[in-house]
């Protein structure tokens, strides 16, 4: 009977333990499973956050290509053809290509530079997709005095002076140096109204017809 009480009690303690060893085992799964919960809840928050964040830079630099795909004001600004008396405006040449020289009539290095602009025209022949710009940008400078240098020198494509609008707007866009006629400022205006400024200095018309014929090829 003793050797009985003995086993039964046993067995009662090792019951005991048993319950008692898998309690802290069930917690343990419990609180690993929590921690995986709330691990996988903190990699979505976080997913969500980047979205947000990529989602909101790629607006920016949505706006940011919009702005710079927004006309210049220079563009929409009459000019006056002194050869022709006849108004005119950058955004009437959209389609076309243009080049555009800030100039001033007694800039020699200018007058070397239109003559490099005459021998480009000889190499491109007529064409109507193409038009040439002499700005002058010397506010003491006036059409009558711009169309006496022009015809002196023969030149025969577009001039025009200037307004004070667009040489601000010319220097505000494309730098300070586009106002200092001696550095010979030059800038390609494409088919869909890109501007393309040209390295400073004398260019040749073999660097001129370079430099433009990529968006003489481009089509609308």
């Amino acid at each position: 009977m003793r050797t009985k009480n003995i086993l039964f009690s046993f067995v009662v303690l090792l019951a005991f333990l048993v319950t008692a060893c898998g309690a802290p085992a069930d917690d343990g799964m419990m609180n690993e499973d929590t921690a995986m919960t709330e691990e996988a809840m903190h990699d979505t928050m976080m997913t969500e956050e980047a979205m947000m964040t990529d989602e909101a830079e790629m607006t920016e630099e949505a706006m940011m290509d919009d702005a710079m795909m927004e006309t210049p004001a220079w563009f929409e600004i009459s000019l006056t053809n002194v050869r022709s008396n006849e108004a005119f405006t950058i955004e009437d040449l959209h389609g076309k290509v243009v080049l555009v020289e800030t100039m001033a009539v007694w800039c020699s290095n200018c007058l070397k530079q239109q003559g490099q602009v005459q021998a480009l025209h000889t190499l491109l022949g007529e064409r109507d997709d193409f038009v040439s710009i002499g700005l002058a940008i010397d506010p003491n400078e006036d059409a009558a005095k711009l169309l006496g240098f022009v015809e002196e020198q023969g030149f025969n494509w577009v001039y025009a002076v200037s307004p004070a609008d667009v040489s601000r707007d010319l220097a505000s866009l494309y730098g300070d140096q586009f106002l200092n006629p001696p550095s010979t400022p030059m800038l390609v205006i494409d088919r869909h109204g890109n501007v393309h400024p040209l390295p400073f200095g004398i260019k040749s018309a073999d660097d001129l017809l370079n430099a433009i014929q990529p968006y003489l090829d481009e089509g609308m």
